[in-house]
């Protein structure tokens, strides 16, 4: 029986391993110790009860290696002066400001086919992080069964939160060399209706307990004066930027926005991270083999791109017959959007929103489907769909997990779905 199970790939583990975690109770005590009083516990229960999935999902360890040489091919692009000089040309002008900060939270995020990894998007501000640190704490152990065919990854005491914090010091070192960090705006639009609002809380708490003033505040709270950004008397250092207005062009955010181009104030991430990794039109020039000779790009790592990469279009008016023939193969997505706001899968457009599509700005990425997790809820096996998410700092991997949802896109809505843990099958 033994020798059976280890047989079992990552893929058949999603579809057979029927674990359910209860891990209420050790989130409970973790998040006690990090001095909440129950009302984070709250939250993330009881006010948000799908932002957490109860089983976890596998990948082999193959498989998640190919993903790590897929980022790196990336970064490896990225970094090159000729990309850079080609995407900032369709960039907005507050992206070729260049500060010294690399950006914190990259998230590249995969569909799996099989053993063949694909990745579907990069976000520059991606949120999650903090709350799947605690979620993998709370979920060290599968079932007897299956645990030991997988890969045992110690995460002791606050190994994430300390790599997080690592971060967003090296970002301040970067501009500011060995001045003392004393406060920090957690930034995004009426915070306190973020569905995200309790990782807002838990990263407060953790700057904190470094001696790190934070405050938590929509743009609009604060003021560019003396030389400085102020949230009412309180002199603001960095910015942890949530907003999804990438340009910070929005009239509530000019404050922000004038001390950031004045570099009075560290912002991370920032307007040019965001032209550089998350505009999706760039997805083009990645999946585009002329384009990357044209940059320079060595053989190997255009492999990498070409193999690792949803391939992806720019919608062009012309292109409507042929985009409109081959919709049920395509997912199309706003150029300078973020997540799945406004996107679409083609098999489930109507003609009126394709019309909208052509005569937007839209990119066209080939339809990869997402692979299956199944579990037992209820007596009853429900089948979600799974994209598999990794949080970057400097081209490294600082943490791997999952989304579990159904319907077109990924969502925290679906019961039962919400983050996952992630555990890696040994090879």
């Amino acid at each position: 029986m033994t020798a059976k199970v280890c047989k079992l790939s990552a893929e058949q583990l999603n579809l057979q391993c029927q674990c359910t975690v209860q891990y209420h109770q050790v989130l409970r005590e973790l998040l006690s110790q990090q001095g909440d009083d129950g009302s984070i516990y709250g939250m993330i229960i009881n006010e948000r009860p799908n932002l957490l999935a109860k089983s976890r999902v596998f990948v082999s360890e193959h498989c998640l290696q190919k993903q790590r040489d897929i980022i790196t091919a990336i970064e490896t692009v990225i970094a090159m002066p000729a990309y850079q000089q080609r995407v900032l040309a369709y960039a907005p002008e507050v992206a070729h400001y260049q500060p010294k900060a690399q950006g914190v939270f990259f998230g590249y995020d995969f569909h799996l086919e099989g053993e063949e990894p694909k990745l579907i998007e990069i976000n520059s501000n991606a949120g999650g992080a903090l709350i799947n640190a605690l979620l993998v704490r709370s979920q060290q152990q599968c079932c007897e069964r299956f645990n030991p065919m997988l890969i045992t990854i110690e995460h002791t005491g606050d190994m994430f939160e300390q790599t997080f914090l690592n971060m967003f010091l090296e970002e301040w070192k970067a501009e500011r060399g060995t001045e003392v960090l004393k406060t920090i705006a957690i930034v995004d639009e009426n915070p306190v209706s973020q569905y995200m609002l309790p990782e807002f809380l838990l990263f407060k708490k953790l700057f904190e307990q470094h001696a790190i003033h934070t405050v938590i505040c929509d743009p609009s709270e604060l003021t560019y004066h003396d030389g400085a950004l102020w949230h009412d008397l309180k002199r603001i250092d960095l910015v942890y930027n949530r907003l999804t207005d990438f340009a910070l062009d929005v009239p509530t955010q000019q404050a922000l926005l004038a001390a950031y181009l004045a570099a009075v104030v560290v912002v991370t991430p920032h307007p040019r991270a965001h032209a550089l990794y998350a505009d999706k039109r760039n997805l083009v020039i990645l999946t585009d083999e002329t384009e990357l000779i044209a940059l320079g790009v060595e053989a190997k790592t255009r492999e990498l791109l070409l193999a690792g990469i949803a391939h992806t279009t720019e919608v062009k008016t012309g292109d409507a017959d042929t985009l409109w023939a081959t919709r049920k193969h395509l997912f199309f997505k706003p150029a300078k959007g973020y997540g799945s706001k406004a996107a679409y899968r083609g098999d489930k457009l109507t003609k009126r929103v394709f019309s909208e599509i052509i005569n937007s700005d839209y990119v066209a990425q080939t339809l990869v489907q997402p692979s299956q997790r199944r579990v037992e809820i209820d007596n009853e096996f429900v089948e979600f769909k799974l994209d598999l998410r990794h949080y970057v700092y400097k081209a490294h991997t600082q943490l791997v997990s999952a989304r579990l949802y159904q319907g077109q896109t990924t969502n925290f809505r679906t019961p039962s779905g919400g983050f996952a843990v992630v555990s890696v099958v040994a090879d």
